[in-house]
């Protein structure tokens, strides 16, 4: 393993972590449980369950998954749920009979659902009830044989309204009614060990269909441990407070918020709709929260809200930014705003997530913007398309090791056997370069670059120039045919200032960029497409 970023470690962080400590996610729970017994775990709409609650409900709804609908160890059970009470309960039942968790976007077309359930080979769902219409549009050509639904108001009891469940789904069961159920039945749980598979993460699919990452119980642990060693300085057990705006079926928020914070029993307030950005502004308010987690979009839309910039921060000690670059113009006016810097990190579904973290240099003086350097027991090379290793300083794939990286893809050796290096290195497909100071920094994807004259392209580095000019809220630019330039740059943009035109942004461009990376379109548009995380669709805009 390389050592030249090991200077820029914060202080008392070791280069290894002991992944000994625990023999599954199961025994982690147990332990927590015992610790933190009588603390609030979870909060959503005012309502609130304590570690001692969600062991008990849990246990339920495992009893119900084991004894009524006889799933066992190995089995694939799906989670269709937004960020709710229930999403725990559910998935710490799940993991409490030794079956697969396969996280579901509620967000999905009927086209995606079928493919995910039918690939992994799903027989239970688990879902909210306003998604119950897309299962019901492909429920025919579907593995499903059990059903439960999830309402708003489930464990809240404040009367929250929710869709129903579509009346074309025959025989399904409320999950409270599911946990009454289990209340009366006795539960086995199996013996686990850190190779058994834990959570199907289904990637994007920017390329075709999306494929499931298998995440092992050993991913997850290593991904925890390495995490709080290295962020050890900013964790206060049994104090913290997390608010979770990202999905906890996105990887990022189900790793750092769901079980790490839970592991150091944090209170995670839960924002189930964080796209209604004046409720979660009001909610914010209310919480001393001490960390947060978001994406970019969601850090510049809090920003543009009126009233975030009344919430007292005085708590809030971290903020990590991931699931997309983190854009300078947006972190300098989060730190002005809130005071906090945003520290940037960087992972993938594959790699449960977290690769690098970016918390500055060790005595905490220059920051310099970027993924910053591998977590402890992780090795990072960046390399040609020969599979060469590149010189510090030059571009190319970032290729990654550690004990969080998967095992593989759910039943496709053929693209499990593509992203591996003979010597065991995960491909990321993320174009990386290490500077002469040891840190890391993204520059695109590889499929997302732009090839202009021969020139590479990256939207990242046009988008974050374009977003430190004032009247524009958001952008994203992808690479169109032209007869001349093989590729010409396209930038689609949605201003705040109406005056605004597309010379002006163009003029900008020409003062931060060279002349091949000027977009030669400027299209104006109501809103950028983005996953439900908040990553910009390009795809969607091609």
């Amino acid at each position: 393993m390389s050592t030249s970023w090991f200077t820029n470690y914060p202080k008392n962080v070791a280069y290894e972590v002991d992944l000994s400590r625990y023999s599954s996610l199961l025994d982690l729970f147990h332990q927590t449980n015992k610790k933190y017994q009588h603390q609030i775990a979870y909060s959503n709409f005012g309502a609130e369950i304590s570690f001692e609650q969600l062991d008990s409900l849990s246990r339920d709804f495992a009893a119900f998954l084991q004894k009524k609908l006889h799933i066992k160890k190995g089995d694939r059970v799906a989670l269709m749920c937004p960020n709710t009470l229930c999403f725990p309960v559910a998935m710490w039942g799940i993991i409490r009979v030794g079956a697969v968790q396969v996280n579901v976007n509620p967000m999905y077309t009927a086209r995606e659902l079928e493919h995910q359930l039918n690939d992994a080979q799903v027989d239970t769902i688990i879902l909210f009830s306003p998604s119950t219409k897309v299962l019901a549009d492909i429920i025919d050509t579907a593995t499903i044989k059990n059903v439960i639904t999830i309402n708003l108001d489930d464990l809240v009891n404040k009367g929250l309204p929710c869709q129903p469940v579509d009346e074309r789904l025959a025989n399904t069961i409320e999950f409270t009614n599911a946990l009454t159920l289990g209340k009366d039945l006795s539960l086995t749980e199996p013996e686990l060990n850190q190779s058994d598979l834990l959570f199907l993460q289904y990637t994007g699919g920017t390329t075709g269909l999306s494929k499931g990452a298998m995440l092992s119980h050993g991913n997850l642990i290593a991904n925890i441990l390495q995490y709080q060693e290295f962020a050890k300085t900013h964790i206060h057990y049994g104090e913290e407070v997390v608010i979770t705006a990202i999905p906890m079926y996105h990887i990022f928020a189900l790793m750092a918020n769901t079980l790490a914070y839970y592991y150091f029993g944090a209170k995670n307030v839960l924002v189930t709709n964080p796209r209604d950005m004046p409720s979660f502004v009001e909610l914010w308010k209310t919480t001393p929260a001490t960390m947060f987690t978001g994406v970019n979009t969601l850090f510049n839309g809090l920003l543009h809200t009126p009233g975030f910039e009344q919430v007292d921060f005085s708590s809030l000690k971290l903020c990590i930014g991931g699931g997309a670059a983190v854009q300078q113009a947006v972190a300098d006016k989060w730190q002005q705003v809130t005071g906090i810097r945003l520290q940037e990190g960087y992972g993938l579904s594959e790699t449960a997530p977290i690769l690098a973290l970016n918390f500055g240099n060790s005595d905490n003086t220059d920051y310099i913007a970027g993924i910053g350097v591998p977590i402890p027991s992780t090795d990072i090379s960046i390399r040609d398309d020969d599979g060469n290793i590149v010189a510090q300083g030059q571009a190319g794939e970032l290729c990654a090791k550690g004990p969080q990286v998967m095992p593989g893809y759910w039943n496709n050796i053929e693209a499990t056997n593509e992203c591996m290096t003979a010597d065991g290195y995960f491909k990321t497909g993320d174009v990386a370069m290490l500077d002469d100071k040891g840190f890391f920094h993204i520059v695109d994807r590889k499929k997302d670059m732009i090839i202009v004259s021969g020139f590479n392209v990256y939207p990242n580095e046009i988008e974050a120039q374009v977003a430190k000019m004032t009247g524009i809220l958001e952008s994203a630019c992808i690479g169109v045919n032209d007869e001349k330039t093989g590729e010409a740059v396209k930038l689609f943009v949605v201003k705040e200032n109406q005056n605004l035109t597309e010379q002006q942004i163009i003029d900008f461009c020409r003062q931060g960029l060279t002349a091949y990376k000027v977009p030669k379109h400027v299209i104006f548009i109501d809103e950028i497409p983005k996953s439900s995380v908040g990553k910009l669709l390009r795809r969607e805009l091609r």
